[in-house]
């Protein structure tokens, strides 16, 4: 494949960056733990792998519905924990 043919073709998957809107109203969850431990979830922030990966292309929506869950899974967390 030709150098100008990549060049074309990376572009294309880009796409516009005129067009990409990032949510950035929403603030990460992030710890800065970033430790699974067999767990479905970041021992930190409670994100899957996932939602860790999406979270810069995820809209205010989809954020917000992450953040919810957290929060449900962090007391279900401590309440395994504490039995």
């Amino acid at each position: 494949m030709s150098e100008t043919a990549r060049v074309r073709r990376r572009n294309r998957r880009r796409g516009s960056s005129s067009s990409r809107r990032y949510d950035m109203t929403v603030p990460s969850p992030c710890l800065f733990v970033c430790t699974f431990d067999g767990r479905p979830y970041c021992k930190g922030c409670y994100r899957n792998a996932d939602e860790i990966r999406d979270w810069m292309i995820m809209s205010r929506e989809q954020k917000l519905h992450v953040l919810d869950q957290l929060d449900a899974r962090r007391k279900q967390d401590t309440a395994r924990n504490l039995s």
